[in-house]
C-alpha cells in the first residue's frame, strides 16, 4: 500500500486554461496522470480563481510523479518562454 504522501495532489504548474490542458495532455501522453485544478471558474471567473485573474488554472499530480511531472513542466514553461 501507498503511504499518503505519495497519493496527495501537488501543483506543479499555474497558467491559462489552455496552457495547463495542454501540459495536462503532454503528462499523460508521458504515463503521468494528471488533472486539472479551477479549470472552470478560471474561464467563467478568472479573479475568482486567483488575484488578478492571472494564472488562473493549475495541473496537479500525485506526489510520487512529482519530480517526473515537474521535469515536464520546467521543459514546457521554457518552450513557452522561447516561443513569447
Amino acid at each position: 500500500m501507498k503511504s499518503n504522501s505519495e497519493n496527495v495532489p501537488v501543483r506543479i504548474y499555474s497558467g491559462s486554461p489552455w496552457h495547463a490542458a495542454l501540459l495536462k495532455s503532454i503528462l499523460e501522453d508521458a504515463g503521468i496522470p494528471a488533472f486539472l485544478k479551477d479549470e472552470y471558474i478560471a474561464t467563467i471567473a478568472p479573479w475568482n480563481a486567483a488575484p488578478g485573474g492571472y494564472n488562473t488554472t493549475d495541473v496537479m499530480v500525485a506526489g510520487q510523479d512529482f519530480e517526473a511531472g515537474r521535469a515536464i513542466a520546467e521543459t514546457f514553461e521554457q518552450n513557452l518562454r522561447n516561443d513569447g
